[in-house]
């Protein structure tokens, strides 16, 4: 299917296997991009240039990462305990570990790469663990608890002041607002249907959820009024959404392939399958190219076109502009 401006939006370049098992998350750095393999604790990175990968070892499973320039962060957890490695993605050397006080189960990292955000819940308690990577020092921002309480999903925005926490409990899915530099948490936002994932795009804040009745659907949440502005219903049961750069464009992780969505209309314009079942994509900093792993143990390589034609169209289009109306309103809670 041809993207809207009337071109492809993604096209393979290569396919690559690293046969360490499934691939469980996948982050990309200025020198590399590095992806997790969970069952023989390694990672892999992979040399953009080249398209080869060196594996390293790793302290414990590796359940989460996240990149930032040329470092990557790790979250492993073990029998002995749980830590963040900080790893230096030209060499794969670990140059700083730090302690967690759990299995890590969302991670963030703000834009400078000097705080990583480090979700954890023990026995419904949530929290976020503030790695402070230049000082190294780690703090603790609570945010609450609740039967079966967890987060499945971590943000922060452009400016770096502001976190999104997506946290589910047996009574439902709410984002959590909180002041990145005050550690006080600011909103609570009822979303119902299970956060699988989110994405900060200014105002506002992407939504992935997914339920057996519903199915899979992207939220749009204005961050000023807080309420749904817009519903995209995908059907399947998609796990993580990844913005492009230019945030023309989510990537979202299905069942059985990646479909592209149109952020501008709010319109499936693609999909991509892959050699498995996709586990997890990753784009690079500048929008060139989306990495996809399956959980057989690929990674799939696509060069993406820009957008820049699509958004020149959207801006002249002489067409009148339609306002979607909301589809359904949240009833903000009390701070």
């Amino acid at each position: 299917m041809l993207g809207a401006a009337g071109q492809n939006p993604a096209v393979r370049e290569r396919e690559l296997t690293v046969g360490r098992g499934p691939i469980g998350d996948i982050a990309v750095g200025d020198a590399g991009v590095l992806m997790t393999n969970p069952g023989d604790d390694t990672v892999s990175i992979l040399d953009p240039g080249t398209l080869s990968f060196a594996t390293h070892l790793v302290a414990g499973e590796p359940v989460a990462a996240v990149a930032s320039d040329d470092r990557a962060f790790v979250a492993t957890t073990s029998e002995d305990d749980d830590r963040l490695s900080v790893i230096e993605i030209s060499t794969g050397t670990v140059t700083a570990t730090f302690p967690l006080a759990g299995p890590a189960t969302a991670l963030a990292v703000s834009p400078d790469g000097q705080r990583v955000y480090a979700g954890h819940d023990d026995e419904g308690r949530v929290a976020v663990a503030v790695i402070d990577t230049a000082t190294e020092r780690v703090s603790t921002i609570e945010l609450g608890s609740g039967p079966g309480a967890g987060i499945d999903a971590l943000r922060v925005d452009p400016t770096g002041k502001r976190l999104v926490a997506a946290v589910t409990d047996e009574r439902g899915s709410q984002l959590i607002i909180v002041d990145a530099e005050t550690a006080r948490v600011r909103r609570v936002v009822p979303v119902g249907s299970p956060i699988r994932d989110i994405a900060h795009v200014g105002s506002a804040v992407y939504v992935l959820t997914s339920d057996r009745a519903v199915g899979g659907a992207v939220q749009v949440i204005d961050l000023s009024t807080y309420t749904v502005t817009d519903t995209v219903k995908l059907g399947g049961a998609p796990t993580q959404l990844a913005m492009s750069p230019d945030l023309a464009r989510a990537y979202i992780v299905d069942f059985d392939r990646v479909t592209v969505l149109c952020t501008l209309r709010l319109e499936i314009v693609e999909s991509l399958t892959l050699g498995g079942r996709p586990s997890c994509v990753a784009l690079a900093a500048d929008g060139s190219r989306l990495y996809a792993a399956d959980y057989a143990g690929g990674v799939s390589v696509f060069a993406v076109s820009s957008t820049i034609e699509e958004l020149y169209t959207q801006f002249v289009a002489t067409d009148p502009i339609i306002v979607r109306a909301p589809r359904r309103e949240l009833q903000p809670a009390p701070a």
